[in-house]
């Protein structure tokens, strides 16, 4: 079907109602510091950072001109047998934020390339130690961990799982942490550390020799921020050391100072074997992503291999791209320079603040969940349908003046570290108003 420069139908737009959208279009024509500017020309304060990975904000000129001095200098050259310096160099500042021993990266375009590279290496770790047995994963009830065959097999997301139900075999689910009767809670749950105990019943269960990891968003992200509750992550830190068992942290959402530190490895002082990261490494202006490992996994696997030969049979025509390189750079320079994770810390207990104080009390609020800046309101009304409240909720709140991501019922916030008080109060005005007007 052909149509006309201006028409939206050739578009399959993903994880959108593509019929809805295009009879009532909500289109971003612009994008700076912590606003986008739609089709009309009216402002909307940015509450999510895009979909996480803006916390610098739109439009830094820094950024910009890396990318445009790049293109000029080498826009493309293969990664296989053959390098640039821009990767080396971005390594080297990501294995300075990440914990020791995690010190090797592997460079990928998304967060869902980066949990299917996370499950390669550990196959191959293991079976570089003659333990090629471990052929199970073992994930969690409302994880996301992308789109790809392998991450849709780990996600506990129904939606994600039942259109798409040719799956990896062997893979297990722990429990979710959220509990009804934990409602309202300020940071980490003090409930809940014995939800662990489900790996210990998986490896009770399958036997340890079989498990090869266990991957865990630290705080569950897209399915509404759902926080650890204490002393969780360090039983399955504990299950996973004493059974062999590699623990992977998906960061994509936590990392790069979501929580005030780097990683929510260091916020909740939990070191994995294997990290996955994306969207803020590039402030999101060019997809990348990336997985970091401990030192003992990449030389296990790199001296398993005859001299000469390819270690890790494995790579994409992108990775490592020269002008993704060149962005990630200048954004890890800019974090440093102006101190973000540090001003993230910062902002943190205000959002907090007058999340609980301005919106908890709303009829319609179901619960509010929080860490670091990033936070989920979910909403529930008697009578409609899980997703239709917060679906109709997300455009109300766009027309209003404010993006925020929803996932079902849960609006998730995750506010950019340039963020003020100002800007804070600003989000909540709009989020107060579309809540009322729908009690």
């Amino acid at each position: 079907m052909r149509s006309g420069v201006n028409d939206l139908e050739n578009h399959w737009m993903p994880f959108s109602g593509n019929r809805d959208f295009k009879t009532h279009p909500r289109l971003i024509s612009k994008s700076k510091g912590i606003y986008y500017y739609d089709q009309n020309g009216d402002t909307l304060i940015d509450g999510s950072s895009g979909l996480f990975c803006t916390p610098l904000g739109h439009g830094r000129k820094e950024i910009a001109d890396a990318v445009h001095e790049q293109i000029l200098t080498n826009d493309y050259s293969p990664h296989f047998q053959m390098g640039h310096e821009g990767s080396f160099a971005l390594a080297n500042k990501i294995a300075a934020i990440t914990p020791e021993p995690i010190n090797h990266v592997f460079f990928t375009n998304s967060g869902s390339e980066s949990i299917d590279t996370a499950i390669k290496i550990v196959h191959q770790y293991h079976k570089c130690r003659k333990d090629a047995g471990r052929i199970r994963f073992v994930s969690r009830e409302r994880a996301y961990h992308g789109v790809n065959i392998g991450g849709v097999s780990l996600s506990g997301m129904i939606k994600n799982r039942e259109a798409f139900p040719a799956t990896m075999p062997h893979v297990a689910l722990l429990r979710h942490t959220w509990q009804p009767n934990e409602r309202f809670i300020k940071g980490m749950p003090e409930n809940g550390a014995e939800l662990a105990e489900d790996l210990q019943r998986i490896v009770d269960t399958y036997g340890a020799s079989t498990i090869a990891a266990c991957f865990v968003e630290p705080i569950a992200g897209s399915t509404g921020c759902l926080v650890p509750p204490k002393g969780y992550l360090e039983r399955l830190r504990e299950i996973c050391t004493q059974n062999g068992i590699l623990l992977v942290f998906d960061e994509v959402i936590t990392g790069f100072g979501r929580l005030g530190k780097p990683f929510a490895a260091q916020a909740f002082n939990v070191i994995p074997d294997i990290m996955t990261m994306a969207k803020a490494i590039t402030n999101g202006n060019i997809p990348m992503g990336a997985v970091a490992v401990k030192d003992e996994i990449y030389e296990t696997i790199i001296n398993d291999a005859p001299p000469n030969a390819v270690e890790f049979f494995h790579g994409y025509t992108w990775s490592a791209n020269p002008v993704a390189c060149a962005c990630a750079n200048v954004v890890q320079d800019l974090y440093i320079k102006e101190d973000a994770f540090n001003k993230a810390a910062q902002l943190a207990p205000y959002f907090e603040e007058q999340l609980f104080k301005r919106v908890a009390d709303n009829k319609i609020v179901f619960d509010v969940r929080n860490y670091g800046l990033m936070a989920a309101v979910e909403v529930r009304k008697e009578g409609i349908p899980a997703g239709v409240l917060g679906n109709e909720l997300q455009k109300q709140l766009f027309w209003k003046g404010l993006h925020v991501k929803f996932t079902g019922d849960s609006g998730i916030f995750a506010p950019a570290f340039i963020a003020s008080h100002k800007h804070i109060d600003e989000m909540i005005d709009v989020l107060e108003e579309v809540l009322t007007a729908n009690n």
